[in-house]
């Protein structure tokens, strides 16, 4: 069972997901999503546990 204490900070507190500010200076993604998941999913395949945060 997961539990949470809502009483302590969850990271950044504030989430952003609109890219559109960035679009907006000239960025763009060289890699698309679903491209940069299986990229993503492979290498945690071959690294696993080993990978350090």
């Amino acid at each position: 069972k997961l539990s949470f204490d809502t009483s302590k900070p969850d990271g950044t507190m504030r989430k952003l997901m609109d890219v559109s500010r960035l679009a907006d200076m000239g960025w763009r993604a060289s890699v698309d999503l679903r491209k940069g998941l299986e990229e993503t999913y492979q290498w945690y395949l071959e690294t696993g546990d080993t990978a350090r945060h």
